[in-house]
């Protein structure tokens, strides 16, 4: 029970879908340091080549190779399926972490938001999986399941909106569907699991967390006090797709700093005090 047997990845092979920025370049850096060989996809195709040269110029024992890759349409996908088949006979780590939101105040949130945003998070991620199940089929066995990671949201758990109806109601689908897919893939030799994030840096939280001030202000409203950072994602990734996770699916690790278990005040506090 060494520690390199329970986090080590070794000859593995990875797809990181949305692996260029955020989170998906969070997994993408410790599964490649922990061994992995980890392709990274996502609509810029340059950016996931700049972001592999990046991340194979640290001198880890894993490699990342990055091109194009959508999963917002069918055609989409079925290229991006041909595209990882040109790398690998067998995939052993799925990461569907590509994602997109929608932001307008209840009243003014228009109807084309649901269509686009459910079509990339929720349609997207399932048939996408369901079509690279051959390839996690060759890469699991009972005492080594292939493992598929996906992204989730604290916002699929808890009733919040903030203006993000359409992202928040696809990330409780994330959610729901991966424990469906764990039911039903288990017997496959294949783990499926969630992460459900707080706030972290990345492009689609920009607007809030671009500069250290406003990450201040960010984790100010996070019981823990901070937002996400880098290791977070990282070990959280390594449990989950080394031996130490191998026993593990159907389970939502909620990645948000104690968000997740938020509730209204106490209502005897006025009484108490």
């Amino acid at each position: 029970m060494d520690i390199q047997t329970l986090f080590g990845l070794e000859g593995k092979v990875a797809l990181v879908t949305g692996g260029a920025t955020g989170i998906g370049r969070m997994a993408a850096e410790a599964l490649m340091r922990a061994g992995a060989t980890v392709l990274i996809a996502s609509r810029k195709g340059e950016a996931c080549e700049a972001v592999a040269t990046e991340l194979n110029a640290l001198g880890a024992s894993g490699r990342v190779i990055g091109f194009a890759g959508d999963v917002g349409t069918p055609e989409g996908v079925d290229a991006l399926v041909g595209a990882v088949q040109a790398h690998t006979d067998r995939l052993d780590i799925l990461m569907n972490n590509a994602g997109i939101t929608w932001g307008a105040p209840l009243g003014d949130f228009p109807f084309k938001a649901w269509e686009k945003v459910m079509n990339v998070n929720v349609a997207g991620l399932f048939d996408l999986t369901q079509k690279l199940l051959p390839m996690l089929r060759a890469g699991g066995t009972v005492d080594d399941p292939a493992r598929v990671v996906n992204v989730g949201s604290v916002m699929g758990e808890r009733e919040m909106g903030d203006g993000a109806y359409s992202y928040s109601a696809s990330k409780a689908a994330v959610i729901h569907l991966s424990k469906i897919l764990a039911k039903e893939l288990a017997g496959d030799a294949i783990t499926v699991n969630a992460l459900a994030p707080g706030p972290f840096v990345s492009r689609m939280t920009a607007f809030a967390t671009h500069d250290e001030e406003m990450r201040v202000k960010v984790g100010g409203d996070v019981p823990l006090k901070r937002v996400g950072r880098d290791e977070d994602i990282g070990g959280c990734m390594l449990f989950l797709c080394g031996r130490g996770g191998a026993y593990v699916t159907g389970a939502v690790i909620p990645v948000s700093g104690g968000i997740n278990v938020m509730s209204g005040p106490n209502i005897f506090e006025q009484a108490l005090h």
